[in-house]
């Protein structure tokens, strides 16, 4: 879901090789490389390239936001779609390291927060509740991801964090995939887990997991990020005088063409049921539950400044960023400014 290790330490997209080259039209000389978790949530994104002719090459990354941030950073995709937490805080650390992370905040994906369900192994008795985690392995798909960073939101809902030290609240096994995670909590490699809710009760249902409880983010679940190659210079597009939009056409282009792709899944339920329990992991049953749970941004394009604080302040909090944050640097494009092209 979010996730190679040390996100800070990743190197800043600056080297030209992996600096792409746009025309003046609406076409690029090559297509755009979308970053993206294979789940219920890329419905939309399928939408888009079947049905309105997205230009853009779609690249699954099932170990999810984590792996996209080192993705981005080496130029081997120019769009990200993943969670909130994974993306703030993996710019957060950057900065803290006083180097670019390559990509900043461009767009809202989905407006609801994430219902991240705790797992173990279905025979593991020691661990039955949430109150059993404390001080126990917590698998992750990577160091930085969206599982990665929920630990310390649950340590500090708990009341689990000590300021006074260092060390993560849980020892820290990383093991990059849903089903490596799966794997570990049933030979103890990892005592506990967290993952989105519907992509794991398939395997509650098939007794492979046991859920021993649930947290939800406290923030809108999934953001759209770009290489800042993608993004015209600040001079160009803010202040009085700003003279082009922030994002290049390419991106602009992509991301009208996701919002037609979102708008032909709200009106077309039945195609979205059909294509998420016959093409991803999902019964048409957990489908369908899910379908009454999800809000998609009806204009992907932009954040709410307000959203990147509360989650900055978050992750401050339970001591994932310190406390010294540019929040503005983050965002690539407010909803305020994205109005202003339209």
């Amino acid at each position: 879901m979010l996730r190679s290790l040390r996100i800070s330490r990743a190197a800043p997209l600056s080297q030209p090789q992996f600096l792409r080259q746009f025309s003046t039209s609406r076409m690029s000389a090559s297509q755009l490389r979308i970053g993206f978790v294979p789940e219920h949530f890329s419905t939309p994104l399928e939408f888009a390239k079947k049905h309105f002719n997205l230009s853009a090459t779609l690249l699954p990354y099932p170990a999810g936001t984590g792996h996209m941030v080192t993705a981005l950073q080496s130029g081997d995709i120019d769009i990200g779609v993943g969670l909130t937490e994974g993306w703030i805080a993996a710019l957060g650390k950057a900065q803290a390291a006083q180097k670019d992370a390559g990509f900043r905040v461009v767009g809202t994906y989905v407006e609801t927060p994430l219902c991240w369900a705790i797992s173990t192994g279905a025979r593991r008795e020691d661990v039955n509740n949430i109150q059993d985690l404390k001080g126990k392995r917590v698998g992750v798909s990577r160091v930085g991801s969206g599982s990665y960073v929920m630990s310390y939101v649950l340590a500090d809902q708990q009341g689990w964090l000590e300021a006074s030290k260092e060390d993560p609240p849980f020892p820290i096994e990383p093991l990059e995939t849903f089903a490596r995670l799966r794997e570990g909590v049933n030979n103890r490699t990892a005592d506990f887990f967290m993952w989105e809710h519907f992509t794991s009760k398939r395997y509650y249902d098939n007794g492979e997991i046991k859920r021993v409880g649930e947290i939800y983010t406290p923030w809108s679940s999934w953001k759209i990020v770009a290489s800042t190659s993608l993004l015209n210079p600040q001079n160009w597009s803010k202040g009085p005088n700003a003279s082009q939009p922030a994002l290049k056409e390419d991106l602009e282009d992509a991301l009208q063409k996701i919002n037609k792709g979102v708008r032909h899944f709200e009106e077309n339920q039945e195609e979205a049921v059909a294509y998420i329990s016959t093409k991803l992991d999902y019964s048409e049953e957990d489908a369908r539950e899910w379908l009454k749970t999800v809000r998609f941004a009806h204009d992907v394009r932009g954040v709410d400044r307000s959203v990147v604080k509360k989650t900055v302040g978050i992750l401050q909090k339970a001591g994932v960023l310190g406390e010294v944050v540019d929040e503005k640097d983050m965002i690539g494009l407010e909803r305020s400014e994205a109005m202003k092209w339209i």
